[in-house]
């Protein structure tokens, strides 16, 4: 997934390959509550894997990444 650009996140996409693509979205995700994103299991967990560990909606957090990425590109 690197230097994909416009890829659409979903809930099935590894939290270490969102990481990897869009470095900025570390600071969403902890914004949204996963703050133990550097642990080593999240690289191989699914956003909503993660989620539900977390007790969040993946859907949600999905939305708000999408929004996140979109809008730091906008920036750039």
């Amino acid at each position: 997934m690197e230097g994909t650009a416009n890829i659409k996140i979903t809930k099935d996409m590894l939290i270490g390959d969102i990481l990897r693509a869009y470095p900025q979205s570390m600071y969403a995700l902890m914004e949204c509550g996963m703050g133990c994103i550097g642990c080593p299991a999240s690289q191989g967990e699914s956003v909503a894997d993660a989620a539900m560990v977390h007790g969040l909606d993946g859907d949600d957090i999905v939305r708000y990444l999408n929004e996140y990425i979109e809008a730091s590109q906008k920036e750039a």
